[in-house]
């Protein structure tokens, strides 16, 4: 089992991975959704990929609840992009009914 200091690596590499990929991506992605495109094949595989990590570090995060906020705020923006992009699909299958 790992301990709180020994977390600290994977922690960084965890926040360097946000920074510089997944919070960009993750931002573009609410903009295109905000407006009122779909989302294609390639950005649902990443929101897949984004929600199979977080189940990952859930335990890092448990042991560090500092981050808890952090996280928060990355899962709300994942909510927010999927609940919109549901939306979104709906909205474009009442457009194209017979």
């Amino acid at each position: 089992m790992r301990t709180p200091s020994q977390d600290q690596g994977v922690i960084q590499a965890l926040l360097d991975r946000l920074n510089g990929q997944r919070l960009p991506r993750l931002l573009a992605l609410k903009e295109k959704v905000d407006a009122g495109e779909a989302l294609a094949d390639e950005d649902l595989d990443f929101l897949h990929q984004v929600f199979d990590e977080a189940g990952r570090v859930k335990p890092i995060i448990d042991r560090h609840p500092q981050y808890q906020d952090l996280v928060a705020r990355v899962v709300r923006l994942y909510a927010d992009i999927t609940a919109q992009a549901l939306e979104n699909e709906k909205k474009d299958q009442i457009g194209h009914a017979p």
